[in-house]
């Protein structure tokens, strides 16, 4: 089954990406997506929407909250989602966005 997964801005100015449900303009599964600058650049975090309170990803947002709903989500960050919330890794693609260990390190490009 394909998702639509989507980026969204909080009205709290929150990034948040997860399940878009058009019938009832929410997202599901909510991730909220943070910024943490190392010494090699910016990286991104993601983590159930609510944590350390909300521990799993279940959480739901309704289209009231949004404040900007992105056009396009990239490619890489939806790999990303998905390996968050399933445990799975998606193959390829991963190259653009750094998400933990530098690209080109020597590894295979996939995420264990």
């Amino acid at each position: 089954m394909a998702y639509d997964i989507r980026l969204m801005k909080l009205v709290t100015g929150e990034l948040v990406i997860g399940k878009y449900d058009t019938g009832k303009d929410c997202l599901n599964e909510v991730a909220a997506l943070q910024t943490v600058p190392t010494q090699q650049g910016v990286q991104m975090m993601m983590m159930p929407y609510g944590y350390p309170f909300e521990p799993n990803f279940s959480g739901t947002l309704d289209g009231s909250a949004f404040l900007y709903r992105y056009a396009n989500t990239p490619k890489e960050l939806q790999d990303k989602y998905i390996e968050a919330t399933t445990n799975l890794t998606v193959a390829g693609g991963l190259g653009k966005l750094q998400f933990g260990a530098t690209p080109g390190a020597g590894g295979s490009g996939l995420i264990i």
